[in-house]
Formats: structure tokens, C-alpha cells, sequence
């Protein structure tokens, strides 16, 4: 039996599937499961955050139909509250960088979100853009009394990821496995505390490790840094981590940009080098675990945000 129409778009954002890699894990390894979250209406993770944020403030009253909503984002978040707040109805200013690629960019102003385009320094991700991005989201919700949804510090975010946590439990049940690890990067750290407590709340006692960019370690060191992993490694410890996580660490980028290749080739699994960081640092976890364990991590997005820069080039 087909399944029924939906009545919105915005209902088939979650859902999706989890694969096990096969040809890039090492022999005597753990399994590495691998959620591809390219299946959303953007193709990437974002949607679950940008829905239940944008829902969230809808059913407390934060937003009212017409206000304008705002938010400084590296691009996934942009693209995702542009997809929802066009399919919703709400007008939506986005404060970005020149340092994050432009399928990014132009997936925003092709849902209608009016873009502000802060300079970067060459191209580089530091702690310093960050923070001109915020002022600039200052400015304009307070000129245009305009919604800022607040990605760091929205708890609504948390809901989308849960969601996400549950979906892996039931997918990894469904196998008789369980779920011994999940790891993943961190960029506001929702999506970290949203599956982290799922997994909790499910009975199930996983280890959770945060990977961040080696020249950017915050969380391990203490301090920020430059690097080109689009989506983590703001240079801030997000207050939505607090106390989410068994252990932080790092990989580098390098490492995590030479597996961007191998994942498509040989497991067909078409993602961004934040997306390869996080199977970088899954295939650590799954040495050391061994054989009979399952390690669990996510394609945040698709590597179609990623064709104008190098890092399919070879």
C-alpha cells in the first residue's frame, strides 16, 4: 500500500535511513552505521533543527505570522529555516560569510531569504566571523523587531534531534544491535544533546564523543582556531553541550577531507567534509571497541552543497 500524501513538505523532514559502511571500516572493527540525513527536503540534518525551531516559537507565541525571522548560520541552518519559513509563510533575513560555499548561499536566496554576506578572512572559519555575524544579527532584530531563532542557545532545537536519537534506536534495534557509540561533530552542539538524550531516555548506556577540527579545539584545549570544516568548530563551547558528552576529541581536517572521495566511491556516501569527519573519527571509536559493537555517526548533508570547492577533486 502506497503511502499516504502529505499535507506539507515539511512532513517528510526525519525518516532517515541508516547504512552500515562496509569497505572503509577495518577488519576486527565494530560495525560503523552511518545516518544519512541527505534524505531531508535540503538535504541536510538543518530541517529537524529549523522545524522545531520555527514550530517552537509558533506554539509560544515568539511568532506571529508576518514577523520576520533572523539568524547568523554557516549555511545549512540558512538553507533549512529558508526551506521552512517559505513553506510557513514568514519573511527571513540571514546573516552569512563568503567563507562557506556558495550551493549554500544560493539555496537560500532560491527559498527567498534575504542574505547579508559578511567578509571573511580568505576564506578562513574563525571565532572573529563569528562573532561579526552576531553583531550583525543584533542589528537587524532590532531594526526590524525580527525573530531571532538563536541556534546556540534554542532548547526547541532539541525536540528535531531527539527525534533523530530515536529513529537510530528503533533502526539499530531492528537489527538486534545495540548502540555502544555515537560520535559526531560540534557546531551549536543540538544535534549532540538532542540523540545523546534519546539514547538515555531509551535505556540504552552509549558512550558519546564530540569531534571537533584539530586546529580548532575548543572543547579538548580550550581554545578556537581557523579551519575549513563547514558546520562545527566555532571556536565556542555551545551551551547546549553542557554535560551531554562522555569525551571530546579531535580529528584532523586534512584526514577527514582525503575520505571524502573514498566514502562516495567506495560506499556510495555523497557528503561534506564535516559529514567525513564524523566517519574519521567513527572508524577510531569502532578500532578500539572491536568486533561485535556498534558505532553510530551522521552524513550530515549532501556533497552536492560541496561541488564548487576541491574537496571531490581527484
Amino acid at each position: 500500500m502506497s503511502p499516504a500524501i502529505s499535507s506539507s513538505v515539511v512532513d517528510s523532514v526525519g525518516n532517515t535511513p541508516l547504512v552500515r559502511l562496509t569497505r572503509v571500516v577495518p577488519e576486527g572493527a565494530a560495525q560503523v552505521l552511518v545516518k544519512l540525513e541527505s534524505g531531508n527536503p535540503t538535504g541536510s540534518y538543518k530541517d529537524r533543527m529549523a522545524l522545531a525551531m520555527i514550530e517552537g516559537a509558533e506554539l509560544s507565541g515568539a511568532l506571529r505570522r508576518g514577523r520576520r525571522v533572523v539568524e547568523f548560520t554557516g549555511g545549512s541552518t540558512g538553507s533549512s529555516l529558508a526551506f521552512v519559513c517559505a513553506v510557513k509563510g514568514y519573511p527571513l533575513s540571514i546573516v552569512t560569510s563568503d567563507a562557506f560555499s556558495p550551493e549554500k548561499l544560493r539555496t537560500m536566496r532560491a527559498f527567498g531569504a534575504d542574505l547579508t554576506v559578511v567578509p571573511s578572512e580568505r576564506g578562513r572559519i574563525t571565532p572573529a566571523l563569528f562573532d561579526r555575524m552576531r553583531e550583525e544579527v543584533v542589528r537587524i532584530a532590532e531594526q526590524q523587531d525580527a525573530f531571532w531563532t538563536d541556534q546556540f542557545h534554542n532548547t526547541d532545537a532539541l525536540e528535531g534531534y531527539r527525534r533523530m536519537g530515536r529513529e537510530i534506536l528503533d533502526q539499530v534495534a531492528a537489527t538486534g544491535a545495540t548502540v555502544d557509540a555515537f560520535c559526531a561533530g560540534v557546531g551549536t552542539g543540538g544535534m549532540l544533546a538532542g540523540v545523546a538524550d534519546a539514547l538515555r531516555s531509551g535505556g540504552r548506556p552509549a558512550r558519546v564523543v564530540a569531534l571537533e577540527p584539530a586546529t580548532s579545539p575548543i572543547l579538548t584545549r580550550g581554545h578556537g582556531g581557523p579551519h575549513r570544516v563547514e558546520g562545527i568548530g566555532t571556536g565556542m563551547i555551545p551551551p547546549l553541550l553542557a554535560g551531554t558528552h562522555d569525551e571530546a576529541r579531535t580529528v584532523e581536517e586534512e584526514r577527514a577531507r582525503a575520505l571524502a572521495l573514498p566514502l562516495a566511491r567506495l560506499e556510495g556516501v555523497f557528503a561534506g567534509t564535516s559529514s567525513a569527519l564524523n566517519v574519521a573519527g567513527a572508524l577510531d571509536l569502532a578500532r578500539e571497541l572491536g568486533p561485535g559493537r556498534s558505532v553510530v555517526t551522521v552524513a550530515v548533508d549532501t556533497g552536492f552543497k560541496y561541488l564548487s570547492g576541491d574537496l571531490f577533486d581527484g
